[in-house]
């Protein structure tokens, strides 16, 4: 016997309406089976493309830090210039002076990243922005205000970063 594949010269003649629309069958399966590889390739095309999307987000985040730092390194080379400064003329007032002034650009730098600080005093104590670290007896202010600041706040892009450590007006019997 031949092992060659039968071509559609070698078929016999359709016998009944069911055979002749072999061949438009056949056309059919061509297709879907083309169209069904080109789908698979897609689908492979779109994992690809997500899980580069993934790797390059993974990139970013390991290497976003690396702008601020670049921006910090000349505050930080100012802090030492201040110092070496106030040493060398023995004056504090001129390391106060150097000091305000590398704050000052260091807060630029920051806001420059969405960093911006924010002050709690006169503000009524809101646990979301606010760590009390004590409670002061005062009939001068009114109850769960803050009276006293021990660190600024910091907001990130408008979320609290660091809460502002403060002291909380109490009634001045609850001290007793």
């Amino acid at each position: 016997m031949d092992d060659r594949p039968l071509s559609h010269a070698d078929a016999p003649e359709p016998a009944s309406a069911e055979e002749a629309a072999s061949p438009e069958l056949e056309q059919l399966r061509r297709e879907l089976d083309e169209k069904n590889d080109r789908y698979l390739r897609v689908l492979a095309e779109m994992e690809n493309a997500r899980r580069r999307s993934q790797r390059e987000r993974e990139e970013y985040v390991r290497y976003a830090n690396e702008s601020l730092i670049r921006d910090l390194l000349p505050v930080l080379d100012n802090f030492d210039r201040a110092l070496d400064a106030a040493r060398a003329r023995g004056e504090a007032a001129t390391m106060v002076e150097g000091i305000e002034l590398i704050q000052r650009e260091l807060l630029k730098v920051l806001e420059k990243f969405g960093v911006e600080p924010y002050s709690a005093l006169g503000a009524a104590f809101d646990p979301n922005r606010h760590e009390a670290v004590a409670r002061v007896a005062t009939s001068a202010h009114p109850e769960n205000t803050v009276v006293g600041e021990t660190a600024r706040g910091y907001l990130l892009n408008g979320r609290v970063l660091r809460p502002a450590l403060v002291a909380v007006a109490a009634p001045p019997d609850e001290a007793a």
